[in-house]
């Protein structure tokens, strides 16, 4: 039996093979002209009748292009490959400024080496955010500044030598901030487009510590130059070791008065992990920033995106507002710039995608993370993800007296999208769906990539079906996302989705309302410092300006409105 809802009908042309009345050609014919002659001749004719009335057929099929149809088959016709085997592939000119992103995406590249970069666009719905003049000319001009400086290049053989010194005479020409690969995927996604913006605020070149698999993950974002940590780099043994007691943690030296403002460091070391304290907290202090600018090479590790609290930042915010007038867009431009899937990922996207997604009318992502302990899954969440998406009218309800269900000559097709480390809420929705027919009578196809049981941090394998889930959520019409989880915080990123979040439950017990509409789409920075760096004292930072507020799914966390 085809139990995949969205497979594509055959052709309406039918062949007959009886039951209609057959033409007798001879009928047509003089007898007395019927020789054997005339009769190769016959034959030739109906056959060359016969092959016009295929040929006709087939170009009313091809040439017709109904709006249903257009649907059903958008995908196909829209997808960049290499055209082999696909009769409807759109080639797109090296031009079009969809395919850059509005000029977000520079030129150059080996399109064959990274086919996401050009050809993730084409599966989601024109993005209604484009980025600014300023941002784009911003980072054209990084791109030059990291090819200037990037590995391998004099200045940062010359910057590389400095390291082995305590302090340093003198500025060089290129100053380095370096992110170590730490945490789960989606906080390391989040956590490095916070620091590339900070390069970017302080024209630092951003290189990128591969850790156990970024290199598989994503592909290269620069033209020209790697943005990969060479393996040779000196200190790369001591990142798994750096913490707020490394000699050289900015927030430690500030607590041990240690800071000698007459000379320059040759590197800091930046804590801005969530146990942070509130020395390392003086990182967003425009004072601090003063000193810390002047060190050639800043190496960071975080699992925070941060991005909120630069806002707050004296010497910062005027910047900001130039590169990013809709201020809710930093992570939609920055992770759509900077987070290309390798070719192996992406093909674990545009299959799933093509075989389950691309035939449906609407596509609905539910994001399901769970952080009580035990076995799932759990009532309270299942019955908490149908209180939400029935509600809030992103799912039908069911009719449990099939006699009354509603017959809809065309029926809507749905595809829901589930992620989850368990496979049982996507099952309990495929077998409520199936057994039961919907009060609307739209069709829901439900549908799960994987499950992996538990998260795995490790595993490159793990990791690359997680990133091709947070790529295939942002593909979906309308989102739903857990609280806290840095991984739907991605997929409503890159997607500019402002998803509906469902509350994180207590004691068990699903929450009323169920879920609330986000305020915008930007992630939540969880472990914000909340103190006045002018008046030495604490302060509510989500109440100093109006776009940045406390996050929905997180009472003290700040985001951007």
């Amino acid at each position: 039996m085809d139990q995949n809802p969205y497979r594509r009908r055959s052709s309406p042309i039918r062949t007959t093979t009886g039951g209609s009345k057959s033409v007798n050609f001879s009928e047509l014919i003089p007898m007395k002209y019927l020789s054997s002659g005339t009769m190769n001749l016959t034959r030739t004719f109906t056959t060359c009748l016969i092959l016009c009335s295929v040929l006709v057929a087939f170009s009313m099929i091809f040439n017709h292009h109904p709006s249903d149809s257009n649907r059903v088959m958008g995908f196909a016709e829209a997808r960049v490959l290499d055209g082999g085997g696909f009769s409807n592939v759109t080639k797109i000119d090296s031009n079009d400024s969809d395919k850059l992103l509005g000029g977000l995406l520079a030129t150059g590249f080996d399109e064959g080496s990274c086919l996401s970069r050009y050809q993730s666009v084409l599966y989601r719905k024109p993005s209604p955010y484009k980025p600014s003049p300023y941002l784009v000319s911003k980072l054209r001009n990084y791109e030059m500044l990291h090819k200037r400086c990037g590995p391998g290049t004099e200045s940062y053989k010359e910057a590389l030598k400095k390291l082995d010194q305590d302090h340093i005479d003198g500025n060089g020409e290129c100053r380095y901030v370096v992110w170590v690969s730490f945490s789960g995927l989606g906080n390391r996604i989040l956590s490095l487009a916070s620091v590339f913006l900070y390069a970017l605020l302080t024209d630092r070149v951003l290189l990128v510590d591969r850790g156990k698999d970024m290199n598989e993950l994503f592909c290269e974002p620069f033209p020209g130059m790697s943005w990969l940590l060479p393996l040779d780099f000196p200190m790369t043994d001591q990142f798994d070791g750096l913490n707020q007691k490394s000699s050289r943690c900015y927030g430690g030296m500030v607590k041990n008065q240690a800071i000698d403002t007459e000379k320059t460091l040759s590197y800091l070391y930046l804590h801005l992990v969530h146990d942070y304290g509130d020395h390392d907290k003086m990182f967003f202090c425009e004072g601090d920033q003063n000193v810390i600018g002047k060190v050639p090479w800043l190496i960071v590790k975080t699992d925070n995106y941060f991005v909120p609290s630069l806002w707050l930042i004296p010497g910062f915010d005027d910047e900001l507002n130039k590169l990013f007038p809709e201020k809710a867009t930093v992570f939609h431009h920055l992770g759509r710039y900077l987070f290309h899937p390798t070719n192996q990922v992406w093909g674990l996207v545009t299959r799933y995608y093509e075989a389950y997604l691309a035939h449906a009318d609407e596509k609905i992502g539910i994001q399901v993370r769970v952080f009580d302990v035990g076995a799932g899954p759990f009532q309270h969440v299942m019955d908490q993800i149908s209180s939400c998406t029935q509600k809030e009218k992103l799912l039908p309800e069911v009719d449990t007296l099939v006699e009354r269900s509603r017959q809809v000559r065309t029926p809507k097709h749905k595809a829901v999208l589930v992620t989850s480390l368990s496979s049982g809420y996507s099952e309990n929705l495929k077998s409520m769906y199936w057994e039961y027919p919907t009060s609307t009578g739209e069709i829901i196809g439900v549908h799960q990539p994987s499950q992996e049981g538990y998260q795995q941090t490790e595993k490159k394998m793990h990791n690359g079906k997680a990133l091709a889930e947070m790529y295939l959520l942002s593909f979906t019409d309308h989102l739903v996302t857990s609280a806290w989880s840095t991984f739907g915080y991605v997929a409503q990123g890159l997607g500019g989705l402002k998803p509906w979040i469902l509350y994180k439950p207590e004691n068990r017990t699903a929450p009323d309302p169920a879920c609330g509409r986000a305020m915008s789409m930007e992630p939540c920075f969880h472990a914000p410092p909340f103190y006045d760096c002018k008046a030495k004292t604490g302060i509510d930072t989500g109440k100093l300006v109006p776009h940045v507020r406390h996050c929905e799914d997180m009472s003290w966390g700040l985001k951007l409105v």
